[in-house]
């Protein structure tokens, strides 16, 4: 992971492209309710303004399928980042063109201008080379620092590496730092806590960490399929049948490397996914018949906190109930605050993990939340991430 950073190379005076991830969550009046994103791309942008560049900003914004959709507009995000930067931050309303060439040929040093949606354009996804040359051609170097989507190969990402001297920006370098710190020498005990719905999307991440780690905690819907493999009832609970022969040999592998297993001991269940349904606590081995697992339990919380306590590094990602729902969240709750109160390294990996840390207000008190979900777990699963592999090494 030794590449090249937006510190390694002359960018005094120069007009640079900058990728960041402003993907965030607005409500249907452009109001951004979260902006993490934008935040952490600061670093890097307020380096470039000092070093007197010319920057040009490109970001997607969700999925538009390559078609003009008007409510996924970056204006918003223009407009929240020039509040945080107290600085006009003009937006565009194409990516490439000849009216996006004069508007960049008259920036001044320290200007900062924003190019609309790059998944307005088909050929962003798939990675175009004409697209990606016309957006080099804007710019004297690319300073990638959008490492949520460094594991997608779009033109923006890679394909512009082809064209421009490529760096990572100063977020990409601290995710990179401290990911890979996690898979190399940790400081112990070393725990894992996952969770989410599916095993299937963390099977990758599981087998490549277990050999590293000293204990596995595991919540969310996929411990649905992990109590299944053990021979309990799950009630009305999905199961991923084609995951179990998998689970069982991950179980059978903790146990051969001396890695403590938990899974849940009791759980919420509830008679149907929705808020206002009814609910009550049961251990694994009582779960009803038509029933539904929301959370886990009391007990469960009580033996995973326990277990986190005398830990000195923590990597967590997935919410350990739906958490999307308040009287299904108490156990991604609890768990939250068990960590933020850790004298312990505390890593949160991203996605729908680090929207509810905070959603909570907790993300000063770990020790590093990930901006990127499927990229961490791409990272941690030991794959090279496309967006990482073009960039100059040092």
């Amino acid at each position: 992971m030794a590449k090249r950073t937006v510190k390694d190379i002359d960018v005094k005076k120069k007009k640079v492209l900058v990728r960041v991830d402003f993907n965030v969550p607005m409500k249907p009046d452009g109001a951004i309710t979260d902006d993490t994103r934008i935040r952490a791309c600061l670093p890097t942008i307020e380096y470039l303004i000092n070093q007197q560049s010319r920057i040009i900003l490109c970001s997607h914004l969700d999925r538009p399928d390559g078609k003009v959709v008007e409510e996924l507009r970056l204006a918003p995000a223009a407009k929240r980042l020039s509040e945080l930067l107290r600085k006009p931050v003009e937006v565009l309303s194409e990516c490439v063109g000849p009216k996006v060439e004069e508007a960049v040929s008259k920036l001044r040093d320290g200007d900062i201008v924003l190019l609309e949606n790059l998944r307005f354009y088909p050929q962003e996804e798939a990675n175009d080379p004409d697209f990606a040359q016309r957006l080099s051609r804007l710019a004297d170097i690319y300073v990638d620092d959008a490492f949520g989507s460094c594991h997608r190969a779009h033109a923006s990402i890679v394909g512009v590496a082809q064209y421009l001297p490529s760096v990572a920006g100063l977020l990409l370098e601290k995710e990179l730092r401290t990911l890979s710190g996690l898979m190399g020498n940790p400081d112990r005990p070393f725990a894992v806590m996952i969770g989410g719905a599916k095993v299937a999307t963390k099977l990758g991440l599981l087998e490549n960490i277990l050999p590293k780690v000293d204990s596995l905690l595991i919540g969310g819907g996929m411990a649905a399929t992990f109590l299944k493999s053990q021979g309990y009832g799950v009630g009305a609970s999905a199961v991923e049948n084609d995951m179990l022969d998998h689970v069982l040999k991950l179980e059978e592998k903790a146990r051969s490397l001396g890695v403590k297993l938990l899974l849940p001991l009791d759980l919420l269940v509830a008679q149907k996914l929705e808020a206002g349904s009814t609910t009550k606590i049961v251990s694994i081995a009582h779960v009803p018949e038509g029933w539904v697992i929301a959370d886990i339990g009391p007990k469960t919380i009580e033996a995973f906190s326990k277990e986190l306590n005398g830990c000195k590094t923590v990597f967590w990602n997935g919410p350990l109930g739906v958490f999307e729902i308040a009287q299904f969240a108490k156990g991604t709750r609890s768990l939250a605050e068990a960590l933020a109160n850790l004298k312990a390294t505390t890593v949160i990996g991203g996605g729908s993990t680090a929207e509810a840390v905070e959603e909570m207000g907790l993300t000063d008190k770990m020790s590093y939340v990930s901006t990127g979900g499927g990229a961490s777990l791409e990272l941690l699963q030991g794959k090279v991430l496309p967006g990482v592999a073009v960039l100059q090494d040092k």
